[in-house]
């Protein structure tokens, strides 16, 4: 099985660099659709099933709108046997054709997977084989498997899918693509994981719970600035505030224990290909402890390499002595 892409071109002289194209075809069911919709969650367009005559006229339509310097983002099309024009020779000769052209790096990805997968996988869906209309799906496929094994043999990458599930195909295309793109390496904790999109928020349970969030921790056990007179109309973004919360004992090694927690956990969130990670931290209105933890959680974060993006959901709430608990009483 051969899987590993092209090498990257060198950039050409006085002109854009060249527009990644990758033709991936292969037989029905074998993991197409997969592919490009991994490929479009990596940055690439996708189109899926471009009539044959269309793709000459697109990729010089692509080429004929670039301004000077402008460098278009990578290019996969997919088409089968259902795609109108599809004729083996005549796709070689025009990928070939691409191929010469300096503005273009083209490459070709073959779908491949055992009959015997391929029918338990008809069978489960309940779909039909699209040259097994009027027969059995074993003959569609070999018959598929004849049609298309020109494409095979040309192909400089070849999946078998036999073996792998949806979500080992999706990491497979990752670890194959992912550091070819601008800025993919960053945020990875594996190879070939995800860019991570990840929000670190505040809120107050007074005020209900974030919907959303992925993990949520309560830090209503550190000291209320809200009952010091002069601290009450601050927020968390001040200086004074976050000098009262620092004097907490607690809060510190907790901090620590939260921050650590994250750092173990974000890098795994990727590698699974979890693209979007809420955290959120509480406290009782939102405006003190829960926004200093949030301020302090970002900048820590930012540190180990992330980017995160920081929301305060209740800091504009006015302050209202009902919603806190005193502890004085």
């Amino acid at each position: 099985m051969s899987t590993a892409p092209p090498a990257s071109p060198a950039t050409l002289p006085d002109a854009a660099a060249p527009q990644r194209l990758l033709l991936v075809t292969g037989l029905a069911g074998a993991g197409k659709s997969t592919v490009l919709a991994s490929l479009e969650d990596l940055g690439w367009e996708t189109i899926d099933n471009l009539p044959v005559r269309l793709l000459k006229r697109l990729v010089t339509l692509e080429s004929g709108e670039r301004a000077p310097g402008d460098q278009r983002g990578p290019l996969a099309i997919g088409f089968d046997t259902r795609t109108r024009g599809f004729v083996p020779a005549d796709i070689i000769a025009l990928a070939k054709e691409l191929a010469e052209r300096r503005d273009l790096v083209v490459s070709f990805m073959f779908m491949d997977c055992a009959g015997h997968e391929l029918e338990r996988r008809y069978n489960e869906t309940r779909r039909r084989h699209p040259m097994a209309q009027d027969r059995p799906v074993h003959e569609g496929i070999a018959a598929e498997r004849e049609l298309l094994e020109p494409l095979r043999r040309w192909a400089e990458m070849v999946i078998d899918t036999t073996a792998l599930s949806a979500k080992e195909l999706q990491d497979q295309v990752r670890a194959m693509f992912t550091m070819a793109m601008p800025g993919a390496a960053e945020n990875s904790g594996e190879p070939g994981a995800l860019p991570l999109t990840l929000t670190i928020s505040s809120f107050g349970f007074a005020r209900g719970m974030p919907p959303l969030a992925d993990l949520v921790f309560d830090m209503r056990f550190v000291s209320n600035p809200h009952w010091v007179n002069e601290l009450r109309p601050l927020t968390g973004r001040d200086q004074a505030v976050g000098d009262y919360i620092e004097q907490d004992a607690a809060f510190a090694e907790a901090f620590a224990r939260i921050r650590d927690l994250l750092l173990l956990l974000l890098p795994r969130y990727q590698a699974q290909g979890k693209p979007y990670v809420h955290v959120a931290f509480g406290c009782t209105g939102g405006r003190h402890r829960s926004v200093y933890t949030t301020e302090q959680m970002a900048q820590a974060l930012r540190a180990a390499g992330f980017s995160p993006t920081v929301r305060h959901r209740n800091l504009g709430s006015r302050a209202a002595d009902g919603l806190e608990q005193d502890p004085r009483q």
